[in-house]
């Protein structure tokens, strides 16, 4: 039987102020609109953080703001959900480090009102467009800095960066931490033990061992210390330039490294052991990854099963039911079928006009009922007036007043609905737009495409294919409103291709 896919887990963010509130904006109906969004996507609400009242200048240091990006970082939550782009944050500076912390951690920001959803093709650009603002922010306090850190390196000063795990900075001084430097010293036994880096990590992580961010201990962590050299008593400063949060730092010319020596943790001779079976095993290794294919882990067989590829074979298999499809040939098949993933520029141009007429009339119902529900709050206002004024029955008030409520609330709950409605509309459009604009000729380029340009195109588009006695190709971007309790279905292209499996 097949295994269902996870939920995607996501956080509501409420931040109304005051001001808001008294216009009528209340945190429930933000928290409400917010959920059926989750719903029609099928997604999971995990949490929500409550923030109203509280004023925009800054929230970064808000206890729930805090809790927010420990549960982003920890995977409790991979996408947050909020209202607009200044609900979340009206400082630039708390944008851009919300956005790139987002990044970091694979994490997706939706953002209601400007139809930004980074876990959607076109969402993604958002993510592009806040790494070049963050990147210039850098690059101007770079500027300023940049010439006093090649003299405080020569000097032995702290340059800023954090110290090696298995060290700490003390009295301006870099010395062996008494709790991380035993560990980085066992890393390194380890490793010239059991000759793998991946080996090294699960003892580790079996022992209780932490990174220091508390995190679990993995094979690229544990190379990057066995490299480092500080372990064997040279410190290595002024070496990297930061090219931004989550992405690696780039080497600076040689000739700008500050070498200086520390209180060393392992024998030099230890050292140089482990970093010449490193070089061993890189240059032995094959270029690229033999397990990883086009298709991999999108490819399930029809009984329920994942196919994968076992090298040398030159096939996906089932492990279960032994169905085999050649690699060459599922790709072709796959380079012919984009042929009719896309349909005519007259189809294209008929699909998304409906659409905007179809979000106009979602539109337009939710300006109507919003109008009765102002008259609505008039109509109370009248009744209580009514009864103060001692020209209505307490009884009469109460049954009249408790009808307008009951109307008013119903409302409100349209109201969210349709607006819910109008973001995945709005946020679906802008996805197809996006993906069609950048794919229509991929049939013609296919061939002198890079396997990483391929695999990125096919983890973008696709979202399974099912090998059967019919090949079924599953577009990823094409999902209607989503979600058990969704009654609208979007999409000028097909959801499946089917043709004859060879």
């Amino acid at each position: 039987m097949a295994k269902q896919p996870l939920l995607k887990s996501v956080g509501i963010w409420i931040r109304v102020s005051t001001e808001d509130q008294a216009r009528g904006e209340s945190p429930a109906h933000h928290e409400k609109r917010a959920r059926l969004y989750a719903e029609a996507k099928g997604w999971q609400v995990m949490t929500h953080y409550d923030l109203s009242g509280v004023s925009g200048k800054t929230v970064m240091e808000h206890p729930e703001a805090k809790r927010m990006l420990r549960d982003v970082a920890a995977g409790t939550i991979s996408g947050l959900i909020f209202s607009k782009l200044a609900r979340l944050a009206r400082n630039t500076k708390e944008l851009l480090d919300f956005a790139e912390r987002f990044r970091e951690y694979d994490a997706d920001l939706i953002s209601l009102q400007e139809s930004i959803d980074t876990s959607s093709p076109a969402g993604r650009l958002f993510y592009t467009m806040i790494a070049a603002m963050a990147q210039w922010e850098r690059e101007e306090i770079a500027e300023r800095v940049a010439a006093s850190v090649p003299i405080r390196a020569k000097l032995g000063k702290n340059i800023g960066g954090q110290a090696s795990f298995g060290y700490q900075w003390k009295d301006g001084q870099l010395i062996p931490h008494p709790e991380e430097a035993p560990v980085r010293k066992l890393l390194y036994d380890l490793f010239l033990e059991h000759r793998r880096k991946k080996k090294v990590a699960a003892i580790l992580n079996e022992r209780g061992y932490r990174t220091r961010s508390g995190g679990r201990w993995s094979d690229t962590t544990v190379t990057r210390l066995l490299r480092d050299p500080t372990a064997k008593g040279l410190h290595r400063a002024n070496y990297t330039r930061s090219q931004g949060r989550g992405k690696a730092a780039k080497k600076k010319p040689e000739s700008e490294w500050v070498f200086r020596d520390v209180p060393a943790i392992i024998s030099p001779e230890t050292w140089a052991a482990a970093n010449t079976l490193l070089d061993a095993q890189l240059a032995g290794r094959p270029q690229g990854r033999p397990g990883q294919q086009l298709f991999t882990g999108l490819l399930r067989c029809e009984c329920g099963h994942k196919m994968y590829v076992k090298p040398p074979s030159p096939k996906y298999v089932c492990r279960a039911c032994n169905r085999k499809i050649p690699i060459d040939d599922l790709e072709e098949v796959f380079r012919h079928e984009m042929q009719s993933f896309f349909l005519s520029d007259d189809e294209i141009r008929a699909f998304l006009e409906k659409d905007d007429e179809e979000i106009v009339a979602k539109e337009e119902q939710a300006r109507i009922l919003e109008s009765e529900r102002r008259k609505g709050i008039s109509e109370i206002d009248r009744l209580y007036r009514a009864f103060m004024e001692e020209d209505l029955a307490a009884k009469s008030f109460g049954e009249l007043h408790g009808k307008l409520k009951d109307r008013q609330e119903a409302i409100d709950d349209e109201v969210a609905k349709l607006r819910a409605e109008v973001d995945l509309r709005r946020i679906n459009h802008l996805s197809s737009e996006e993906v069609v604009s950048g794919a229509r000729d991929l049939y013609g380029r296919w061939a002198s495409l890079s396997f990483h340009e391929k695999r990125a195109i096919v983890e973008t588009i696709v979202e399974e294919i099912v090998i059967g006695e019919t090949i079924e190709i599953s577009l990823a971007y094409i999902h209607g409103t989503g979600g058990q309790k969704a009654t609208h279905q979007h999409g000028f292209i097909a959801a499946a291709s089917k043709m004859r499996a060879g």
